[in-house]
């Protein structure tokens, strides 16, 4: 038996009820727990993430070159394009771009409260040959 049997990423942030709505609406995920300082939401797959109340929070800068990436969200998607306008239209933004000769594997934002994370695209791998 699991000493710690679950787990639920935290971010802090301003207003979590606004914050929880970004989250909820990209991951079609249900509010599971909510008061005055924390919303938790849940998704179908069982992902948990909850928006804890700061009122001195500030934007996370990213990307910093001058330092590593402390922490992020991780997101599979089957198609980025579509991904990244329901992001936009939720008011997330694009922070990382690269070169777009070719199709993209994954592409970084930031969630309005500055939160970074990253889109990977859910691109079937073929078998080792040999």
């Amino acid at each position: 038996m699991s000493t710690v049997p679950a787990g639920v990423v935290v971010l802090d942030c301003a207003e979590p009820e606004k914050l929880a709505e970004f989250y909820r609406e990209l991951l079609a995920a249900e509010v599971a727990n909510a008061n005055a300082n924390r919303v938790e939401i849940r998704a179908a797959d069982g992902f948990r993430l909850a928006l804890r109340r700061d009122a001195n929070a500030t934007a996370p800068s990213w990307p910093r070159p001058e330092n590593s990436l402390q922490v992020h969200l991780e997101f599979e998607v089957d198609d980025l394009d579509a991904a990244e306008r329901r992001i936009v239209g939720l008011g997330g933004r694009p922070v990382e771009t690269k070169d777009a000769t070719g199709p993209l594997e994954e592409r970084g934002y930031a969630d309005p409260s500055g939160h970074s994370f990253t889109l990977r695209c859910n691109v079937p791998v073929a078998p080792k040959l040999g």
